[in-house]
């Protein structure tokens, strides 16, 4: 078992029966989404909303009850990766391009469990990953100016054939690179947010409630904020 499926197991075990899920997206999430397929197997009704279209396809094949948000006003919990974490559970998410729907399922639970290998642990956010920002295409050489003000280096993502990469909600992302990292998280989130033509950035501050660290050799460490 290696370190994204020893904290994915681990975290299914916060979904209590009758909960009503957040169903984050991801390698590591993955395997939660397995350990609650494998409960729906056992005869358990697990429902949730999905944050992305990849977690949606997996949730059904798996058997997983979808919900839209219009079904509910909170989640009981949700369950989701990051790209980094710190020791205050400030994170960047949104590597896999659902920052926006993953930052909205979040404010929505009352707990917030997140599942990582140890490499995502760091002690300043910035330094191995870069952020992304989810931005309105048309806006997108502007807010590229205004964030390359902030202090950072931003970079469109494409595909790997060198196609406009678009989000589920069809926007771009730049992701930005921070030469000595984030100094102040908060901080930066709130000056992106006031960019006009930024959807969202991957900047996950006051979110978290449980760090969930899987090992290689099956060692898991939990951690309460």
């Amino acid at each position: 078992m290696d370190a994204k499926e020893t904290a994915g197991r681990a975290a299914a075990a916060y979904a209590l029966p009758g909960m009503v899920l957040g169903l984050g997206t991801g390698s590591t999430v993955h395997w939660t989404l397995v350990a609650l397929g494998e409960r729906v197997a056992r005869g358990e009704r697990v429902r949730g909303v999905a944050t992305s279209v990849d977690t949606e396809t997996k949730a059904r094949a798996m058997g997983i009850e979808l919900l839209s948000l219009d079904a509910v006003e909170s989640l009981d919990l949700a369950i989701d990766g990051a790209d980094e974490i710190d020791a205050e559970f400030r994170m960047i998410k949104g590597g896999g391009g659902a920052l926006l729907r993953e930052k909205v399922v979040a404010s929505l639970a009352r707990q917030v469990v997140i599942v990582v290998g140890a490499n995502k642990v760091v002690t300043r956010l910035g330094t191995t990953f870069a952020l992304p920002v989810e931005v309105v295409p048309f806006a997108r050489p502007m807010v590229a100016r205004r964030l390359s003000l902030l202090g950072c280096t931003p970079r469109v993502r494409v595909h790997k054939d060198g196609a406009p990469y678009r989000t589920d909600n069809g926007n771009a992302i730049l992701d930005c690179s921070f030469a000595q990292g984030i100094d102040q998280p908060a901080e930066l989130e709130r000056a992106i947010d006031t960019i006009p033509g930024v959807v969202e950035s991957g900047l996950f501050v006051g979110l978290a409630h449980v760090r969930v660290v899987g090992y290689d050799d099956g060692r898991c460490d939990v951690v309460r904020l």
